[in-house]
């Protein structure tokens, strides 16, 4: 049985850990791999979850390591965290030597070039999308503070040895790797890069799961019966376009006035009803509604459309939003824009939604015009959720990625 160690900086107890990190765990250990994973836990979600968690690994045989995750003082707090990882995996490694180490991300694979470079040990590079980048386009890093311009050169440097020192690299999308193709520092090496998006567990994300009876009582409990249900899932902020989907909304107010923009979301209300204030949209068209990861299907089944506007950023270009997917699997139209990873290619290929190339009144009013008339073939968009998102598809893949390292 191979042993592997996974690392990652995002906790298993967050929503992201168990959307996009536990599923994909959990099939691969059902593949004869012995999978140890080391992950940097936030205080408040390892109370509420960590019973959870814990049986879960247990039941699906991933032994879990977690650590307290360090927040403060920005930096050196990361650091500390490295070191906190590094300390326990090197004492993992002496227990039980691990053939591959698989590392989420940038700062996880910090770990991971070292144990390459010190024991020999395979070292898979899951990227996860331009980190560094990331920070500078969604202005977590000011360039103008000389300690963030060192950090971020110091990324972007250790970014390439990732990529010409890894024995195996994974993107989110082609058009990150596209990219990557055309970098000077990696013309002299012909690196293969695996694609594999942010999968979904389409049998989860499944209208099959929601009776028509349970649809028709949760409209009629949300105030969204006999209305047009414009949905939004997940996070606001940093990426997602806040102003820009509410002045969409507000466009479609004025042409139909039954409209209701309904959230689904953790965040606080008080930050989507401020900025519909500001727009001056009537707050009895706004419904927020607060979900944990196993009720998202069943609000999802109330949405007519879905929305999800991404700040076009130069580092988006390696994203793949977990929600597209997911409404895919639902089989609910999707309006959002171009210039994300893979999302418009995907849409387009489809035909599961309509793409906006600009955020202008212009633009909202011919998109608004194309839902009035789009037909969703349903059966064609859980085909493409299944066929580019599901989960049991990224699970080979990886599969055949182990495989290979462990020859």
């Amino acid at each position: 049985m191979t042993n592997i160690l996974y690392i990652s900086y995002d906790g298993l107890t967050d929503p992201l850990g168990q959307s996009q990190i536990l599923p994909y765990l959990s099939g691969l250990a059902k593949e004869s791999y012995s999978i140890t994973i080391i992950s940097a836990e936030k205080e408040q979600n390892y109370q509420e979850k960590r019973e959870q968690i814990e049986k879960f690994c247990v039941s699906n045989n991933l032994k879990w390591h977690p650590i307290k995750y360090t927040k403060r003082p920005p930096i050196l707090s990361t650091l500390l965290d490295l070191f906190k990882i590094y300390r326990l995996a090197i004492s993992l490694n002496q227990r039980n030597p691990f053939k591959i180490i698989h590392c989420r991300s940038y700062i996880s694979s910090l770990i991971g070039l070292r144990f390459k470079r010190k024991f020999g040990i395979k070292f898979l590079f899951d990227m996860r999308g331009f980190w560094a980048d990331e920070r500078i386009d969604g202005k977590i890093w000011n360039l103008s503070q000389l300690h963030y311009r060192l950090v971020y050169q110091f990324f972007k440097k250790k970014e390439l040895e990732f990529l010409q020192e890894a024995d195996a690299i994974v993107s989110l999308t082609h058009a990150a790797v596209h990219e990557m193709q055309t970098w000077k520092e990696l013309q002299d090496r012909n690196i293969e890069i695996n694609v594999i998006p942010c999968c979904v567990d389409t049998n989860r994300f499944s209208i099959s799961n929601v009776s028509e009876e349970k649809i028709v009582d949760l409209k009629k409990s949300l105030g969204l019966d006999n209305r047009f249900v414009l949905s939004y899932l997940g996070s606001i902020g940093t990426w997602y376009m806040l102003d820009e989907m509410l002045d969409f909304f507000k466009t479609m107010l004025e042409e139909d006035d039954n409209a209701i923009f309904f959230f689904i979301t953790g965040e606080s209300p008080e930050v989507i009803i401020k900025a519909a204030t500001k727009k001056e949209i009537d707050l009895s068209k706004i419904v927020i509604q607060k979900a944990n990861y196993t009720e998202v299907p069943m609000y999802l089944s109330l949405s007519d459309f879905s929305i999800f506007f991404i700040k076009p950023a130069y580092s988006k270009i390696a994203s793949s939003p977990v929600k597209q997917g997911e409404l895919m699997s639902m089989a609910i139209p999707i309006v959002c824009n171009s210039r994300v990873g893979d999302t418009a290619k995907v849409i387009e290929d489809y035909s599961c939604g309509i793409v906006l190339d600009n955020f202008n009144k212009a633009s909202y009013r011919e998109s608004i015009a194309k839902m009035r008339n789009f037909k969703l073939d349903k059966a064609q968009a859980i085909k493409g959720a299944n066929e580019y998102f599901g989960l049991q598809e990224g699970v080979s893949l990886y599969s055949e990625i182990y495989k290979k390292l462990s020859r």
